[in-house]
């Protein structure tokens, strides 16, 4: 663009600036003609940023989280670490979300992946109309959660739901195995596809309530998410079928 071009646009009220030094530096260097154009009686002003300096944010290591999980001999004592646990995600808008232990534990947990709003919103995991779905779904098979205990992979939102990245769940993870050691489960069952990568290393649908030995020698069987269910109400059958193998494998222990 030649100078009477730019000349054109500032008479038509566009003002535009064209420079190949950062901005930093030109701020700098138009502060500094200001300051020497500017009267001698009056006094230069300092030129300040306008972005604040951001401070580096704080990593807390695998190994410090494995180590302070190991800590509490009670869950009421980790539940107090967790709450206190400094991950990342706390640096948001969410607040933590708790396990539900179960008062009277028939041996199954249920773990899902991450709270969803309604569960940042009330403290309570699968809570909203998921939650509801899971209660009628425990029902059928003549549990609840009086008897059934549910763990998150992670404890605290994602920004928007977002799926968390390796690093959010491996800095969580400590305190999820802690929990699975606390409530010594007989039979784990994962919703949804992060919970049976992560936990049965399987994948949805393809080992959706095909049951896995894990190498603590429980047996897990991952199924559809609740939210996975309401969207497709067709899949509710091979669910059903999944709860039904829960329910004789509970019992047939037992005996």
């Amino acid at each position: 663009m030649c100078n009477s071009d730019l000349r054109d646009l500032v008479l038509a009220g566009i003002h535009w600036e064209l420079t190949d030094v950062p901005l930093v530096m030109a701020a700098a260097a138009r502060a500094a003609t200001v300051q020497n154009d500017a009267p001698s009686h009056q006094p230069a002003r300092t030129q300040t940023s306008i972005v604040p300096p951001i401070a580096p944010q704080q990593s807390i290591s695998v190994e410090t989280a494995t180590a302070m999980a190991a800590r509490p001999a009670d869950m009421d004592a980790l539940c107090r670490m967790i709450s206190e646990f400094n991950h990342p995600l706390r640096a948001g808008v969410t607040n933590v979300v708790l396990p539900h232990v179960a008062p009277r534990p028939n041996g199954l947990v249920v773990v899902t992946d991450i709270p969803s709003g309604d569960d940042d919103a009330s403290g309570r995991l699968l809570s909203g109309a998921a939650g509801e779905l899971l209660d009628k779904m425990l029902a059928a098979i003549g549990m609840s959660r009086d008897t059934v205990s549910i763990v998150p992979l992670l404890f605290w939102r994602t920004p928007g739901g977002r799926t968390p990245t390796d690093g959010e769940l491996e800095l969580a993870r400590p305190f999820v195995n802690r929990i699975f050691e606390m409530l010594k489960p007989r039979f784990i069952l994962t919703l949804g596809t992060l919970a049976a990568m992560r936990v049965a290393n399987a994948t949805l649908p393809r080992a959706h309530g095909a049951t896995v030995a894990l190498e603590n020698g429980v047996t897990a069987m991952p199924i559809y998410h609740p939210n996975y269910l309401m969207l497709k109400p067709a899949a509710k059958r091979d669910a059903w079928t999944a709860l039904q193998t829960v329910q004789n494998l509970l019992n047939s222990a037992d005996k």
